[in-house]
């Protein structure tokens, strides 16, 4: 028995009968009319020739299941920038509260306290997260970029801007948050070997010439200690932002600065025993109101919403956010600390809206 196409055309089958002639015999048997023999004498032409006949004259009906996947599939991906582009923004947010928060709080505590307290109380926050989630240990090869993470988010970034506020306006202050995305963009294209358009770049270096010229003219211009802390907070905080970032895309963007800051807790608990012994402790209101905003908001849920908005729209594009934050942390200085606003803010903003603008639709 010999099948031909027997899926598209059952009736292609031929059986070969008592009457039917074996090789080598004179001639062709003569099959009767309309028997299946005769439908199926010519496999090769017949049955196939009539089949592909009739799947050449059948319309060609697009496929539309294809086109509906692709709209499916990236629907998704647009999704999940617009969320991370969200969640990034709120970390903008909370970050550019920091600054008046820790003025505030250095009304009650000295710089070293409040941010041995601030990272106790931010690192205990995440342990019960931890704790309550469950979650298990990170692996052995995640703890140096941990590490990182916590030198520069954790102590390294909040001791520097501490020591700069002391004797530095949060108007001067905001150069270091005006600078830190193009210095995050340019630590993560070494870290991770990405390399963002040209576009990206003057998008990205023009937002950071108009943040920095605007911070500078609002200063007067003129370096001092506080503008030593500050360049190092921006260099520290930039390598943790990258590297927060990197983690971001292995494990969920809580648990790595929930694991930084449990990592620096015993670090934290013996230098809030010192620190507290050395420096005075004057509690007001402000004081506290700030302490608990940069250890919980700043800190924590700042730090939580960013790196997952970093793990979904990418570092670079998410360290262009930051744009606004000096602009931001403008306003929150005026309506919180009394500080005077400078008519130029206003064309500051713009400025550095169409550069977020423009670095955001760029391609990283």
């Amino acid at each position: 028995m010999r099948t031909h196409d027997s899926a598209t055309a059952p009736d292609a089958i031929a059986v070969t009968g008592p009457g039917a002639r074996t090789a080598g015999a004179s001639g062709p048997s003569t099959p009767a009319p309309g028997s299946r023999a005769a439908a199926s004498q010519a496999p090769g032409s017949g049955s196939r020739a009539a089949v592909a006949g009739s799947r050449a004259a059948a319309p060609r009906v697009p496929d539309s299941g294809s086109d509906s996947r692709a709209t499916v599939s990236r629907a998704p991906a647009l999704d999940s920038r617009r969320r991370g582009t969200l969640l990034a923004g709120l970390g903008v947010v909370a970050f550019s509260l920091t600054f008046p928060s820790t003025v505030w709080g250095l009304e009650s505590f000295g710089p070293w306290s409040l941010v041995a307290v601030r990272s106790t109380l931010a690192a205990l926050l995440a342990g019960v997260f931890l704790l309550a989630g469950r979650v298990p240990l990170p692996e052995r090869r995640h703890w140096a970029g941990l590490a990182v993470v916590a030198g520069g988010v954790v102590i390294g970034f909040p001791l520097l801007t501490s020591l700069a506020l002391q004797t530095s306006t949060t108007s001067h202050a905001a150069v270091v948050v005006g600078l830190l995305p193009l210095t995050t963009a340019a630590f993560a294209a070494l870290r991770t070997g990405r390399r963002p358009s040209r576009t990206f770049w003057i998008a990205a270096v023009s937002g950071a010439v108009v943040v920095l010229g605007f911070t500078l003219a609002e200063s007067g211009g003129a370096l001092s200690t506080g503008d030593l802390y500050l360049f190092g907070a921006l260099l520290v905080c930039a390598a943790g932002y990258t590297e927060g970032g990197r983690l971001a895309g292995l494990m969920p963007g809580w648990q790595v600065i929930g694991w930084a800051l449990v990592l620096c807790l015993p670090l934290m608990v013996a230098a809030s025993a010192v620190a507290l012994s050395l420096e005075p402790v004057r509690l007001n209101a402000h004081g506290v109101i700030g302490l608990v905003w940069v250890a919980a908001g700043s800190t924590f849920f700042g730090l939580y919403v960013w790196y997952r908005g970093m793990a979904a729209i990418g570092i670079p594009k998410a360290s262009q956010l930051q744009l606004a934050q000096p602009l931001l942390t403008l306003v929150w200085s005026v309506t919180l600390l009394g500080e005077t606003l400078s008519p130029a803010a206003p064309v500051a903003a713009v400025a550095v809206l169409v550069c977020i603008a423009v670095t955001q639709r760029s391609k990283s």
